[in-house]
């Protein structure tokens, strides 16, 4: 094996010298594109350079994200035998006005049998395993490259250990699945198709070419959607897309297969307490009958009779709620399915994703009955500008009615505007969305504020810092206090959104875990974080901002919570979305805020309930436990009508009728509840 890899990294050198000999010369050199939700947003440049029997891997990802500019370096020193010796990676995060640049670094260095890892606030030392390659959770594509030619050298393991700074962290997965075709500039390429498994929470999808270079990769579960695609293969973009999505929808079926329901067709859940999400008292000790993927009858025990021979699923100490709603996710991989499904999550709502691959898994959910909850889609439209987010822009009224008709025609609820779209445009972009029966959303457009916004034709809008910016006055450049609450102008906005029935999806959840202190643990905010498998709770455990003031951020959580209280005390429509917190979790993060916002525990439990339904016209059929409606319920230990917190608890998760154990649904994308 050794020699057979000296041997091409001999034909590769072409005459390099011994160690000491010779300057290093370049052997290899490549550029990937790099996208976000299929739109370019930089690019990543590499090199590998050869001194006698050492190699260095130097990359440099320049990108732009939305107006934020990032630059990466990433070094790895490597024999020929592809034995690394150190991998070190610095993510610069630009200075800001109220704060200095910083320099993210992870370095991880192997001298003979000895490891030491950095990451983040974390460094151990610990031996070398026989077989292993140092990885971060965001290496750039040619450093997964190498992870890629280390792994077919080394005898293709079943589990490559990664030396990171983690003892929890997880081996990775490789698996070849399959081989594509492609025609590129009138020659027929041949790539092979790889998943990779736990670098981050799902499964990548990448290819290698015959040469041993990764003609790119498609991560679907980190965050946000991310694509790169090596420069010769650009042209060849979306064939790799479909071919990732197809492999996604391959990978859903084996999740699905993993796990069976506990009963479906016709069952009757026994003994729990009932919390209807109507507001009603619950019903102690009920019965509620499911058949055909239908709620058959509900009620006290004394009132609904099971029948006879029925199955009979025991819930005595549970309570049984419809199946929550998530209105604000970014569904970025079939992994999310079971993940939110094993927290109660029945129906989500996407707030921005990548088009065909949203189509495929919401078909494969509601025609296949594969694993995931029911996706209502809301299409994502920016405007025409440098620093759009995602692939669909308009910079003029006609774009912006296009953009809105190609959603419809593939039946999307709702359109979500962003942060760029220009006053017209979004008058455009309303009229036609409304004539086609949809709603609008999404970020209220810089160019406007929420009162403008709404005149513009938004009927709900994502984020509660849209709100509060409006109550500021326009002249003013301070941000938000609590005392802008009591202004004339906030009382304005708050009119207009209740008499409007603008809805609003604070996703103060994700606000909170985004911008909370270091010197806060994650757990402390979210306990979930403990039961996420190793590539999430890593992520979290590792957001926060450094050095700031525990009491300054305190204060401004009351303050927005007091903004929440507001709105819903008006009678402004309050729905529970999490953005990019915690899978599941988060969700019962923002329920628990909306508590210490004055909710009762029962209305914050209709904020992801009847509230939602109801908001997106699916009232008839969801979002309450009523006979006739969609079997889609959540069980849990406790009482979350006397404490939200119990919605943590999930036993049960009943899904088109299908009831399915939570922790073995959970289990199989790594989260232990």
């Amino acid at each position: 094996m050794r020699c057979s890899v000296l041997m091409l990294v001999g034909v590769l050198v072409a005459g390099g010298g011994l160690y000491g000999q010779a300057a290093p010369r370049v052997v290899e050199h490549g550029v990937y594109g790099v996208h976000l939700i299929e739109r370019s947003i930089g690019s990543e440049e590499y090199e590998i350079s050869s001194t006698g029997l050492r190699r260095k891997l130097s990359v440099t990802t320049n990108t732009s994200e939305r107006g934020m500019k990032h630059t990466t370096t990433t070094t790895l020193e490597y024999r020929a035998d592809l034995a690394p010796s150190r991998f070190e990676q610095h993510t610069i995060t630009p200075a800001t006005a109220t704060a200095a640049a910083v320099d993210h670094a992870s370095v991880t260095e192997i001298n003979g049998d000895q490891v030491t890892a950095h990451e983040a606030e974390s460094t151990r030392s610990f031996a070398k395993p026989a077989v292993a390659f140092p990885g971060f959770a965001n290496m750039p594509a040619a450093a997964q490259m190498m992870m890629m030619r280390y792994w077919l050298h080394h005898g293709r393991p079943q589990k490559l250990v990664l030396m990171r700074a983690s003892a929890d962290a997880l081996p990775v997965e490789i698996r070849a699945v399959g081989h594509d075709v492609f025609n590129i500039k009138g020659a027929m390429v041949r790539l092979t198709r790889y998943t990779v498994e736990n670098l981050v929470f799902g499964r990548e999808v990448l290819w290698m070419n015959d040469r041993e270079r990764l003609a790119g990769v498609m991560t679907f579960a980190a965050g946000l959607p991310q694509e790169e695609v090596l420069d010769e293969y650009k042209s060849a973009f979306d064939p790799l897309f479909g071919s990732a999505v197809r492999q996604e929808m391959l990978d859903l079926a084996t999740l699905t297969r993993a796990v069976k329901p506990e009963a479906s067709g016709s069952y009757a859940i026994v003994g729990a307490r009932l919390i209807d999400a109507t507001g009603a008292v619950p019903v102690e000790n009920s019965v509620v009958i499911v058949r055909d993927g239908r709620i058959a009858a509900a009620g006290a025990a004394s009132a609904v009779t099971v029948p006879a021979g029925m199955q009979v699923i025991h819930a005595e100490g549970q309570s049984v709620l419809p199946g929550l709603w998530e209105m604000h996710s970014h569904y970025s991989g079939v992994e999310f399915g079971p993940a939110l499904l094993s927290a109660g999550i029945t129906t989500a709502r996407d707030c921005g994703g990548e088009l065909l691959f949203l189509i495929a898994v919401r078909h494969a959910i509601a025609e296949e009955h594969q694993l995931g909850p029911r996706l209502l889609l809301a299409g994502l439209v920016d405007g025409d500008n440098h620093d759009a987010f995602g692939l669909f822009t308009a910079g003029t009224a006609e774009e912006g009615k296009s953009v809105v008709d190609m959603y419809a025609d593939a039946h999307f609820d709702q359109i979500k505007v962003y942060t760029q779209i220009q006053p017209e445009v979004l008058r455009a972009i309303s009229e036609e969305a409304h004539k086609r029966g949809m709603t609008v959303t999404g970020h209220v457009p810089a160019a406007v504020n929420a009162f403008e916004g709404v005149a513009d034709g938004m009927d709900q809008i994502n984020h509660l810092q849209f709100v509060t910016k409006a109550m500021v006055p326009e002249w003013s450049a301070a941000p938000f206090v609590l005392n802008d609450l009591k202004s004339d102008r906030a009382k304005r906005l708050i009119a207009l959104l209740a008499a409007k029935q603008i809805v609003v999806d604070p996703t103060i959840g994700w606000g909170e875990m985004a911008g909370h202190p270091k010197s806060i643990p994650t757990w402390g905010l979210e306990p979930g974080v403990k039961a996420a498998p190793f590539p999430l709770a890593w992520r979290f455990n590792n957001i926060g901002v450094a050095g700031m003031d525990e009491a300054k951020f305190k204060d401004g959580m009351v303050a927005k919570l007091q903004v929440i209280g507001a709105l819903f005390q008006a009678g402004v429509p309050i729905v529970a979305g999490s953005d990019t917190n915690l899978l599941g979790y988060g969700l019962d993060r923002e329920l628990e805020l909306y508590v210490q916002a004055g909710m009762t525990p029962m209305q914050a439990i209709q904020s992801a309930t009847s509230v939602p339904a109801r908001v997106m016209h699916h009232e008839g059929d969801s979002g309450t436990i009523a006979v006739g409606k969609r079997a889609d319920l959540v069980l849990v230990m406790g009482n979350p009508a006397e404490k939200i917190s119990d919605l943590r608890r999930v036993v049960s998760v009943v899904t088109e009728g299908r009831i399915y154990d939570s922790k073995a649904m959970g289990a199989t994308v790594g989260f232990h509840r």
